[in-house]
């Protein structure tokens, strides 16, 4: 495994980061019987980084994480999110102080620690100041509840403001974006990665699988029949155009050509971009296992091209 740090903070964390999503209570999910075996083997693997929500099957990933990580807490970076709805009452969602104050301690509780490595904001938020929500992060690190804080998928001037009123306040800074990028859907590069690279953010993305599409499971003309495209309704809006199986076939193609497979070509894309460590989504262990095969994967600059000239422009997705 290799390590790398996170933006221009002194942390280091693993090129793969195991996304806690997948652990839950849906259909396409696993249980902690079945999680076991997966962050055992991710841990044997050399990987430190695992990254959760709040609102990841009402809390119950926290909880998986928190039971699974108990006993080697000290030698991993544990990371979550504040920001989506976990109640019906008004403030029950959102970035206000209100929220964010009660939902470190909610998630300190299921993840069975005194302090996460990372405390990050899952979007952003319309209604409360930036500066209510900044301050109330920065009283956060400096109560110790939180090592660092991160952001995650926004447009580039929500960032761009935000580190700014950091700045001006003296406040703590942002140390890393966890957006939406994959070979599938690039817009991020337009203007968020190259802010992100001009401010010392590392780059830490979801669904760097395009929800598992660029794993070759779906093919061009055949009805999908997995459970999570069944369970999952952003799944099948969000991909499935002619131009996407252009790319996931010339992903197939490099695939072919190196004896690896396609999810592996997609995550060694992405570290070769300069992301720092995707956020894989996993429910086997082989999934780990491909994940970490991924690292030393080396792509000429032809198969970068290749990789690249069949993108079209994509609406933006997952900001909200």
């Amino acid at each position: 495994m290799e390590y790398a740090r996170l933006g221009n903070s002194g942390l280091k964390v693993s090129r793969i980061c195991i996304g806690a999503m997948s652990f839950g209570t849906s259909e396409w999910m696993v249980e902690i019987d079945k999680a076991r075996p997966i962050v055992t083997r991710a841990i044997d693997l050399g990987i430190n980084f695992f990254d959760t929500a709040n609102v990841y099957s009402n809390g119950r990933s926290e909880e998986i994480i928190g039971e699974l990580l108990a006993d080697r807490r000290e030698d991993l970076v544990i990371a979550t999110k504040v920001h989506g709805k976990v109640g019906e009452g008004p403030n029950d969602q959102g970035l206000s102080r209100y929220h964010i104050m009660r939902e470190i301690d909610r998630s300190l509780d299921r993840l069975k620690t005194d302090h996460v490595d990372l405390y990050q904001i899952h979007r952003w938020n319309y209604e409360a100041p930036i500066e209510e929500t900044l301050t109330a992060l920065d009283d956060i690190v400096h109560s110790d509840k939180s090592r660092y804080i991160g952001a995650s998928s926004m447009f580039a001037w929500q960032f761009a403001k935000a580190l700014y009123t950091s700045d001006l306040l003296g406040l703590t800074r942002f140390i890393s974006m966890q957006n939406h990028y994959n070979l599938l859907y690039r817009e991020e590069e337009r203007e968020m990665i190259p802010l992100c690279k001009d401010q010392g953010i590392g780059l830490i993305p979801w669904s760097p699988l395009g929800r598992g599409f660029l794993t070759g499971k779906y093919k061009r003309g055949e009805t999908p029949t997995s459970a999570r495209y069944k369970s999952d309704a952003l799944f099948g809006q969000r991909f499935f155009r002619p131009e996407d199986f252009d790319v996931e076939e010339a992903v197939e193609q490099v695939a072919r050509e190196k004896g690896a497979k396609p999810s592996q070509v997609a995550l060694a894309w992405l570290l070769h971009k300069g992301v720092t460590a995707p956020i894989i989504g996993v429910t086997k262990v082989e999934h780990v296992e491909d994940a970490v095969g991924a690292v030393e994967l080396k792509l000429s600059a032809d198969d970068v091209k290749r990789l690249e000239e069949k993108y079209k422009l994509h609406p933006i997705l997952g900001h909200s």
